[in-house]
Parts: structure tokens; C-alpha cells; sequence
């Protein structure tokens, strides 16, 4: 393979470790952008290599494509990412790793004090059964048609 800004899908596809099936796919999403030769096949910039590196990285975080994508719909098109633009992106994520760190911090903290509560009451578990609205209609799943409950099996 030569060192040129530009790459197939298949040496994109060995410098990843993806299928091309996958890196099409990555393609749908806005991930990754192919240029066309004048046969019609795929052209991909090398900065591509990063792109995809990035987004199977981010995926690891549990972000989702979408997430993913838009965010990488915000580097600039046209050219290789340079290290502020990677520093920026890098910052935005840490920003939702962040909000995502504290909402399990909060859950383990309710979840401590429900084991050390005691109770082993579905009904009044507020980590189990917080706003549960069926409450009312008694125990068991059930099904609301109109004005009327009926009990799930029945």
C-alpha cells in the first residue's frame, strides 16, 4: 500500500480491523464520508482511519451511533481533524461521560440505602416501585383498557 491521503475500502477496511460491510455501514451513518473514483468505487481519506478508531472507541463508552455521528458532523469537512479539533471532541464526550458518571453515583448511592433499609417492600421501595402508577390498582401486572383494569392472563 502506498502512503497517499487517499484509500480503498479494503485498505481502510486492514488498517481498521473492520469488514467492509461495516465501514459501509459506518458510511450510512455519517460516520465516514467515501469520495467515488471513475469506476464508481469508494475512496476514503486517511483521516478516515481516525474517524472509525473514534467512533469504535466511542461506542465502548456506550454512545450511540447517533450520538456519535453528530458529533462527528461538527469537525471540519474537507480536511484531516487536527489536535484541537480532536481536543474539542474529546472535551464534548468527557462532558457526557461526566452527567453519565453522576446518574450512576446517584443510583448506587439509592441502591446502598436500599439494602440497608431492610424493608423488602415492593410497595413501598422507592428505587423498585418509584411512581409506579398501577400501584393503585392493586398487585400484580395488569393491563388498562378505558375506565376498567384487567389483570394480565384473564
Amino acid at each position: 500500500m502506498q502512503h497517499t491521503d487517499i484509500m480503498t475500502i479494503g485498505e481502510l477496511a486492514e488498517r481498521t480491523g473492520l469488514t467492509t460491510s461495516a465501514i459501509r455501514f459506518y458510511e450510512t451513518k455519517g460516520i465516514v464520508t467515501a469520495s467515488r473514483n471513475s469506476g464508481g468505487q469508494r475512496r476514503f481519506m486517511r483521516a478516515d482511519i481516525r474517524r472509525l478508531s473514534f467512533a469504535l472507541v466511542a461506542q465502548e463508552f456506550g454512545f450511540t451511533i447517533k450520538q456519535i455521528s453528530v458529533q462527528l458532523g461538527t469537525l471540519p469537512p474537507g480536511r484531516a481533524p487536527n489536535k484541537a479539533d480532536w481536543q474539542r471532541l474529546s472535551e464534548q464526550f468527557k462532558v457526557h461521560l461526566n452527567e453519565r458518571i453522576a446518574r450512576m453515583e446517584r443510583l448506587r448511592s439509592q441502591l446502598e440505602g436500599c439494602m440497608g433499609c431492610g424493608c423488602l417492600s415492593l410497595d413501598k421501595c422507592e428505587l423498585y416501585n418509584a411512581g409506579d402508577a398501577a400501584s393503585s390498582y392493586g398487585r400484580g401486572p395488569r393491563f388498562v383498557y378505558g375506565d376498567k383494569s384487567f389483570r394480565s392472563g384473564s
